[in-house]
């Protein structure tokens, strides 16, 4: 019996079983709050210290920094980059 699946790429897969926007999403959110996360420490900031000068909850910042959590705004992004004294910026492949 031939397998049907051989030779499709993984993103085929994903598409065909309609996972493949969910997949994306949670990947790009793991590498935002990676880097999040990576200037946190470089700036030696806790992040009760970063929701303070967001003027949000520790609970607000937890759910923009849970890396499966793919419902945050653009809004709250770019306020947390400028907190963490840099820029958003967001490019279409």
């Amino acid at each position: 019996m031939k397998n049907p699946h051989k030779g499709s790429s993984f993103d085929s897969f994903l598409e065909d079983e309609g996972l493949l926007d969910k997949t994306e999403a949670i990947a790009i959110k793991r590498v935002v709050t990676y880097e999040l996360k990576k200037l946190m420490e470089d700036e030696h900031l806790t992040k009760t210290k970063l929701a303070s000068k967001l003027h949000t909850s520790r609970s607000a910042l937890e759910r923009l920094l849970d890396p499966e959590n793919t419902s945050v705004t653009l809004h709250s992004l770019v306020r947390t980059a400028a907190a963490l004294g840099k820029k958003l910026n967001i490019s279409l492949a």
